[in-house]
């Protein structure tokens, strides 16, 4: 996930699907240290696209929410709307 092109391109589902099978391998106990250490880099590196990606969302979330003014406004979520 070095590649911040590449990573912009990876959907947040499976990149978050791939941390949580990182995960559960650092948690298995059974990889090498070599292998633990590049899991745990790997895993770095998705939390990194995913942060990326929340704050992308929030900004457009931001984005959507202001009025005809500029200000911020707020309501709560009607899932029924959605």
């Amino acid at each position: 996930m070095a590649d911040t092109h590449a990573a912009k391109r990876v959907r947040f589902e499976d990149a978050l699907q791939d941390l949580e099978e990182t995960v559960q391998r650092l948690e298995s106990g059974e990889l090498s240290l070599e292998d633990a250490l590049a899991a745990f880099e790997r895993g770095v590196g998705l939390v990194r696209v995913l942060n990326e990606k929340l704050a992308e969302v929030e900004q457009r979330v931001e984005v959507l929410m202001r009025d005809s003014q500029g200000r911020l406004s707020t309501r709560p979520l009607d899932p029924e709307s959605e």
